[in-house]
């Protein structure tokens, strides 16, 4: 199934990032106030563009992508009609990732110590 990365134009010139299985449902969830809490502060003026992923992580990667870029970038990406490139981690971002996943996931997570190592004291 795919889903699409969709940018909105809103009234007051302002843009619109999100992710979406049918965008055409959710810009009209959007239009009737009945979308994401911005979009009711900000209505919707058009669709700008929408671009094509393979799965929802693609999809949430290219969104966190654009919405780093300034409106005037985000403006040309849509004109321009190519999908963004994925983001760049720097080492620090990178690291980070790495703690959290072993954080969540035991397979990742640092080996435990063997028993008797030199690490514990028992000569006190």
């Amino acid at each position: 199934m795919a889903w699409f990365v969709y940018l909105i134009e809103c009234v007051d010139g302002s843009l619109y990032t999100g992710i979406a299985v049918n965008v055409d449902a959710r810009y009209a969830a959007h239009a009737c106030g009945k979308g994401a809490r911005y979009t009711r502060a900000h209505p919707p003026a058009r669709l700008l563009a929408r671009f094509a992923y393979a799965d929802r992580s693609a999809a949430s990667k290219a969104e966190y992508a654009i919405k780093q870029l300034s409106p005037a970038a985000k403006r040309a990406l849509c004109a321009s009609g190519a999908p963004p490139p994925p983001p760049a981690y720097s080492a620090q971002q990178q690291c980070t990732r790495i703690a959290r996943l072993r954080q969540r996931c035991p397979r990742h997570a640092p080996k435990p110590t063997p028993t008797g190592s030199c690490s514990r004291r028992d000569d006190r």
